[in-house]
């Protein structure tokens, strides 16, 4: 009896600890590319804000005046211009409607793609990666050459004489979102289509015989399904929508006539190299830094909540 005892005690300390050893071995797994990607990033973080605490111009790069301490300073004078909130607000809502409108296409043509004949889906999936793989200047340059107002094919085919996309605010905003989306939708289409794809025929073919339409299937039986492919498509375009630099850049002439068209990343370069305000460029970047991931760990929050609640 009382080796069963012992026993039985020693299998449940066994079963206690094994969750723990559980979940100890994702992070060993995911330790080796956890230090490299710290050592990779963790000394330019530190400068960038180490940077945005000092005085640092073009005098102190040249040597010809020692760096100073300043504290909060660049902070204060960068929170009480008028301008960064400007652009801080039009980077939210340019980057909420490119990360809406990637997800949006890449899922649909993901549905398209489990839907059509291997040959079409074969040059879909080939042109949807020389657009992910076409270099963002390139891209840029060529949707600049199609909505030319001289030599462009778009403004002939739709009969709009020499409009110039990029005079105003709106329309340039819209052209730089249609050729983010371009570039962007490859990587949700591919990865929303492998998920697809894992998923068993039978779950869809018990929803489509219960009389599901194809929308209540993607909604209720896919999405859910697809949850931590969409969780990795939406952060990472968020990441890369929040920073866009090369299209803004490009596109509008270095952010459009008289800044209209500035976004953090571009208004950050603007402060930092055009007017050698090093120290503020480098708040606006900490401030780009910090804004990432508190809307990352948010979104991270929300999901998991979301799933504790369907769980119950």
């Amino acid at each position: 009896m009382a080796k069963a005892t012992a026993t039985a005690g020693a299998g449940r300390r066994s079963r206690g600890r094994a969750p723990g050893r559980a979940g100890a071995t994702p992070w060993l797994y995911l330790a080796p590319a956890l230090a490299v990607l710290g050592a990779l990033l963790a000394y330019p973080i530190y400068q960038l804000g180490l940077i945005s605490f000092m005085e640092y111009t073009q005098a102190q790069v040249s040597g010809g005046e020692p760096a100073g301490f300043q504290g909060l300073g660049n902070y204060a004078t960068l929170f009480s211009d008028r301008q960064f909130w400007s652009v801080l607000l039009a980077t939210l809502v340019f980057a909420a409607a490119c990360v809406l409108s990637t997800l949006a296409v890449g899922c649909a043509l993901a549905m398209l793609l489990t839907r059509v004949r291997a040959l079409p889906r074969l040059a879909l999936m080939l042109a949807a990666l020389g657009a992910w793989a076409t270099p963002a200047i390139t891209g840029s340059t060529v949707w600049m050459f199609l909505f030319d107002p001289d030599f462009g094919p778009v403004d002939r085919v739709l009969g709009l004489g020499d409009h110039s996309w990029t005079y105003g605010r709106y329309s340039a905003f819209s052209l730089v979102l249609l050729e983010v989306v371009w570039c962007s939708f490859p990587f949700v289409m591919v990865t929303v289509y492998a998920g697809i794809r894992a998923i068993p025929g039978e779950i869809l073919e018990a929803a489509a015989l219960d009389g599901a339409s194809q929308w209540r299937i993607w909604r209720s039986v896919m999405v859910p399904m697809l949850r931590p492919i969409l969780t990795v498509v939406t952060i990472q375009s968020v990441i890369w929508d929040f920073k866009v630099f090369t299209q803004i850049y490009v596109m509008t002439n270095g952010g459009g006539i008289a800044g209209q068209n500035l976004v953090l990343n571009v208004y950050a370069y603007q402060k930092a190299f055009a007017s050698s305000q090093y120290s503020l460029g480098s708040a606006i970047g900490v401030v780009m830094l910090l804004i990432l991931l508190a809307a990352t760990l948010v979104y991270l929050w929300l999901l998991r909540r979301q799933g504790e609640g369907e769980e119950l």
